[in-house]
């Protein structure tokens, strides 16, 4: 025997027609009806309109897909509601704190590019090039790699196919080198 229908806080959806497996379309209107508590658990929970509203649809689509799952033994049609809300909320934010730090890593990135144009680094950097260029080929490329291309030196290792140990050596004897021929010809910075 199907469980009694029972209204979702007063919002007159019975959770055995639209969260049953037997649920189709004709349903949906039902589950639709759900959507003003999902968005006010998913406003509440990110603070912002437009998140919420995509939260809404997340968990609606959730809901309708999930259907076949949900049994009235288990709680309430508003449990499981909330339930979903606050997951794809926490999901949400989590994306939301991803985006945020891409972002101040890209501003990060943006104004060490700023700083590279001021006049005097642009005359260090092509002072410093030129000294790279009397490092043997695999010292220049380990130092550029890690201090231009902003590489692990694991990552250095992986891209030359050289050893760790090898990038490690290369990148120490080539910074020992730069260092004795800057001090030689400190007259030459800016």
């Amino acid at each position: 025997m199907a469980p009694a229908a029972t209204p979702l806080l007063s919002l007159g959806v019975r959770p055995a027609r639209a969260a049953a497996p037997s649920a189709d379309a004709e349903s949906f209107p039902d589950l639709r009806a759900c959507e003003r508590l999902v968005r006010q658990v998913a406003l509440r929970l990110l603070g912002d309109a437009g998140e919420a509203e995509d939260v809404t649809q997340q968990v609606l689509l959730a809901v309708w897909q999930g259907r076949h799952r949900w049994r009235a033994d288990r709680g309430s049609t508003a449990a499981w509601l909330n339930g979903i809300a606050r997951h794809k909320a926490a999901d949400a934010l989590a994306a939301r704190a991803r985006r945020r730090r891409l972002l101040d890593l890209l501003d990060a990135r943006a104004v060490r590019a700023e700083r590279r144009d001021e006049p005097a680094l642009v005359v260090d950097r092509v002072l410093l090039e030129r000294e790279l260029a009397g490092l043997t080929a695999l010292q220049g490329t380990v130092i550029r790699l890690v201090y231009y291309g902003d590489l692990t030196h694991d990552q250095v290792a992986e891209r030359t196919g050289l050893p760790l140990g090898t990038v490690k050596s290369h990148l120490r004897r080539g910074l020992e080198q730069l260092r004795r021929r800057i001090a030689e010809h400190p007259a030459e910075r800016v």
